[in-house]
């Protein structure tokens, strides 16, 4: 794996670079926003610091988003519950807080490696059977698209793969254990509120409330969502 580094801090960049290193990865730092950007492309993973001397992180995060899809774990100071719903509403696969321990922070890239993409993938049947409708959303599992009323609504990788659990099987209740260990490889992932935010995100952009059900104390289900009214 080519991983980018996005980190300003010199000991850190070097004991994240030798831990990368030791496990057979090849690694580019990058020390500002702008060098980030410049190599992302060739990256086949990312780690980001969000305190950056020539950009906030949250806006390079924005921005790298808009050129690249590889897997990207947030690695900072930050500790806010803001910080953190604003990283994984922006793309973010994962969230780790400084400091952290490095054996914890390489068992979190391996799973993100491993799950990424992994629900997007559509079955054959899924293909095709074609689109998954629900009201006037329109869910393309092969060509992971989502419209609204015929209009195309973008949502990130992890949004439309949760997505994609709901509508591979709409008529079904999924557990948030099942959820959680499909897409993040972690049942309880007790460190984020990454699948609340998710579902959240998947709501106001789609601008259907309905799209995504609640099962109170248990998990989601695809929804059949009726246009929401007009606030005048």
């Amino acid at each position: 794996m080519h991983a980018l580094l996005v980190e300003d801090d010199d000991r850190m960049a070097q004991a994240l670079t030798t831990a990368l290193a030791q496990r057979g990865h090849t690694v580019r730092r990058a020390a500002r926003a702008l060098d980030a950007l410049r190599h992302v492309r060739e990256a086949e993973f990312v780690l980001l610091d969000l305190g950056l001397p020539d950009l906030d992180g949250l806006e390079l995060l924005r921005r790298l988003r808009t050129v690249c899809g590889a897997p990207l774990i947030v690695v900072t100071a930050r500790c806010e519950e803001r910080d953190i719903v604003q990283a994984l509403r922006a793309g973010a696969d994962d969230y780790v807080v400084k400091p952290f321990r490095m054996n914890e922070l390489m068992a979190r890239i391996d799973t993100v490696r491993r799950r990424t993409g992994a629900v997007a993938a559509p079955t054959r049947a899924d293909a095709d059977r074609g689109p998954v409708r629900a009201g006037d959303v329109e869910v393309d599992l092969a060509g992971r698209t989502v419209t609204v009323a015929g209009a195309e609504v973008r949502l990130t990788r992890r949004e439309f793969d949760v997505l994609a659990v709901l509508a591979a099987r709409p008529e079904e209740v999924h557990s948030r254990e099942e959820i959680l260990d499909r897409i993040w490889g972690d049942a309880f992932l007790a460190a984020s509120r990454s699948l609340d935010v998710h579902v959240a995100g998947i709501r106001a952009k789609t601008g259907r409330a309905q799209l995504v059900r609640t099962v109170r104390g248990f998990g989601y289900r695809l929804g059949s969502p009726a246009r929401e009214p007009e606030v005048r």
